[in-house]
């Protein structure tokens, strides 16, 4: 079943591949032209990323626009994936991106496997216990994607319903605690999520609406309803003690520069924008801002 859920899969990507009509290119390509590399006193985490060659950056494998594997090329590309290959670059290595669902994302900076976690992952107080974060670099929103024919139109409609949502997102203990006599899913991988509400396994899909924006993309039935659930900073994930060894500085210099140089625009209307039209405004929410959102109240 496992090999039958991962052909579908890539037969999905390799139809969104088609409407991108984009690839992951090399540094010629990417907005904002060649990226100088810059230098870091011995001893420092980027340091030492230099010294190994490659950034080892966890990312999305199956969340098309913002990381997934090109079945045609074999690359890992998007919104994501990009905003990694910016912070590789400017260390002057190479990226090697790992796929990280969510409920491993934390795992990954803890147990040294990944330097940094792209991946589409909202910053929250609890996380922020056991790792550190960088400025916001995107603002998402949660919403509910249904079928057209579907007669939910927002949160209240989803009592007694099939809901699914990925393991370890924020939105688990929305399904599973805050929507009465919920049928919760909860798999590791929202490519799974996509493939029960294809064959009517689900009646919903809760999560970020650019998550969601990606399965409309590959599959016009569906559409988004309600109004939006919560508001999700997502931050480039990094090991603990990031914010007194350089590297959380270096992160947000980085970020920042794409948020202020227009480099972050590009990166959204080449990944994002030419396929919903949207024009968001470029996020200015600081990372004390993004903490009070979600304070922390298990690990603190």
């Amino acid at each position: 079943m496992a090999g039958v859920r991962r052909w579908r899969w890539l037969i999905a990507v390799a139809s969104l591949v088609a409407l991108l009509g984009v690839a992951c290119g090399d540094d010629a390509d990417t907005p904002g032209g060649e990226v100088e590399a810059e230098e870091f006193d011995e001893g420092t985490p980027m340091a030492d990323i230099q010294a190994k060659g490659e950034l080892t950056a966890g990312v999305k494998y199956d969340v098309p626009p913002f990381g997934f594997e090109n079945p045609q090329s074999g690359e890992i590309e998007g919104f994501d994936v990009a905003i990694a290959q910016r912070i590789a670059d400017k260390l002057g290595v190479e990226l090697n991106a790992i796929e990280a669902i969510s409920d491993n994302r934390i795992p990954f900076l803890t147990d040294g496997t990944a330097d940094i976690i792209v991946s589409t992952m909202t910053i929250t107080g609890d996380r922020d216990a056991e790792i550190d974060f960088s400025t916001p670099y995107y603002i998402a929103q949660g919403r509910i994607l249904v079928s057209k024919d579907s007669d939910i139109a927002g949160m209240p409609d989803l009592e007694g319903k099939r809901v699914c949502t990925a393991l370890g997102s924020t939105y688990e203990g929305i399904v599973t605690e805050e929507i009465p006599n919920v049928k919760a899913r909860t798999p590791e991988t929202y490519s799974e999520c996509f493939e029960l509400i294809q064959n009517g396994a689900v009646d919903a899909v809760v999560t970020d609406d650019v998550i969601l924006t990606g399965m409309i993309i590959q599959d016009d039935s569906l559409q988004l309803v309600g109004e939006e659930l919560t508001v999700e900073p997502y931050g480039v994930g990094l090991p603990e003690g990031s914010a007194d060894n350089g590297m959380q500085e270096f992160v947000n210099s980085v970020v920042e520069e794409m948020l202020g140089d227009g480099t972050w625009e590009a990166l959204f209307q080449e990944w994002v924008g030419q396929h919903t039209g949207e024009t968001p405004e470029v996020p200015t929410m600081t990372l004390e801002e993004a903490l009070e959102l979600r304070p922390c109240v298990e690990l603190c």
